[in-house]
């Protein structure tokens, strides 16, 4: 998840979609391996298993470079899905908010204020733009399998698990959904009251980029500890086999049960201490490719 890209109103869709696919494929060559680990900790129920062993699984004996590529496993299900969430995250949320803006402004601002409307307004959008990426669900749970549970696929390729699978691939909506509303509403509130009210930037497209790395920083960190305890149990209802049925409170209770109810913020640490460069690194990017394709396409 990231923050609102603030592109000029000259660059075009195209631009915009070239500029963010690039720098979700930029990203996620260098973050996947961090995103795996995450995801394995997470889904690890093991308490006697070596932390080796639960990030590296079988080539936790492998010599370095072998073990380094074992990172990478489902890098193709991983780009498609990164790929186009960058895409629709970065045009998804300035969309939500401009329908926002012109249907309910006057809302916002009666209820808030006009200060605080205004970051709720950012908030609310962000929060729609979560719940609609369920869409992408199916991407996403290939990704999750690829790498924590690759025996899932048993040889087959991406076409035939869709005919095969269907609907299946959308286990978890539900929670996908809970975790993103949040999410989302959290990563762009705090992002929004942080160039408010630590930098006191009244146009948001003005903020420098030293200050976009605070806000994006402040805003990550704070969506995903709100979004930790869902992500744990969407991680674990997708890794499952495709024929698994087992639902959202049957892993709630087992995890509490068997772990403790600390399990559900497993894979956190990781995950917060690559927020920042990754943050920096794809908004970054995004902001300086999107007005370079602007100038041929």
């Amino acid at each position: 998840m990231s923050p609102t890209l603030n592109v000029k109103g000259s660059d075009s869709a195209t631009a915009r979609i070239l500029g963010s696919g690039a720098s979700g494929i930029a990203e996620l060559l260098i973050f996947h391996p961090v995103d795996t680990i995450a995801k394995r900790l997470m889904s690890n129920k093991s308490k006697v298993a070596s932390l080796s062993t639960i990030i590296f699984k079988d080539y936790a004996g492998a010599p370095l470079g072998r073990k380094l590529l074992s990172l990478f496993p489902g890098l193709g299900y991983a780009a498609g899905y990164k790929v186009t969430q960058r895409i629709y995250k970065y045009g998804g949320q300035p969309w939500f908010s401009d329908i926002l803006s012109r249907n309910y402004k006057d809302s916002f601002t009666s209820a808030f204020g006009e200060r605080k409307g205004k970051m709720m307004l950012q908030a609310t959008a962000g929060s729609l733009t979560g719940i609609g990426e369920v869409v992408l669900l199916p991407l996403d749970a290939l990704k999750i399998k690829r790498q924590v549970n690759p025996e899932a696929f048993r040889g087959r390729g991406v076409v035939r698990i869709f005919m095969e699978e269907g609907t299946t691939l959308y286990r978890g909506w539900g929670w996908t959904m809970a975790r993103n509303a949040p999410g989302s509403f959290a990563l762009f509130g705090a992002s929004a009251v942080t160039k408010e009210y630590m930098f006191g930037i009244q146009d948001y497209h003005k903020a420098t980029w030293g200050q976009n790395f605070v806000a994006s920083v402040a805003g990550a960190v704070a969506s995903i500890t709100v979004a930790a305890p869902l992500d744990t149990i969407k991680t674990r209802i997708q890794n499952a086999n495709f024929e698994s049925k087992v639902s959202g409170m049957t892993v709630v209770k087992d995890l509490i049960k068997n772990e403790g109810a600390g399990a559900l913020f497993k894979g956190l640490t990781p995950k917060i201490l690559v927020v920042g460069p990754k943050l920096v690194f794809s908004y970054t990017l995004a902001q300086s490719l999107i007005p370079i394709f602007s100038k041929y396409v």
